[in-house]
């Protein structure tokens, strides 16, 4: 009965890993937009999107919702550690030499490269797909506004 018992809990805890390694990036190789590389674009750095919910906003190549965080200053991240999990950079590693107005590109103090708009750094959230504003007001982050 005892052996049962072990195997059930073995079997459990090796289904649990495995969904967690699924469902959750890892923060050094976040990537653009949740679905995407970091090398495809199918649409401009960042373009305007509109929703009821939010009305206009930023959205990246892909066409995922773009934030911003409360907690950073112009040209500054700071989302670092466990926040990546949630909130990946919009990854500017592959940015192109021309951008478009306003946007630019950080060094973090990691030494990644992310894309801001109008000096605020970006990020996705995972939990939103292609259309869907999820994360406006959600720890401090906002949809980022054009």
């Amino acid at each position: 009965m005892l052996k049962k018992i072990v195997i059930g809990i073995v079997a459990l805890a090796i289904i649990v890993g495995g969904g967690y390694a699924i469902f959750h990036k890892s923060p050094t190789t976040t990537p653009a937009a949740p679905g995407s590389s970091n090398t495809a674009s199918t649409g401009p750095i960042v373009q305007t999107k509109s929703v009821s919910s939010v009305g206009s906003y930023l959205a990246d190549s892909s066409g995922n919702a773009l934030y911003t965080y409360g907690a950073d200053t112009a040209g500054v991240s700071n989302c670092t550690g466990s926040c990546l999990y949630t909130w990946p950079i919009y990854d500017a590693s592959n940015a192109p030499s021309t951008l478009p107005a306003n946007v630019t590109v950080i060094t973090r103090s990691d030494g990644g490269k992310q894309y801001a708009y109008k000096g605020m750094p970006l990020y996705t959230f995972t939990s939103d797909a292609v259309g869907n504003v999820t994360g406006d007001g959600v720890s401090d982050f906002h949809v980022a506004k054009p």
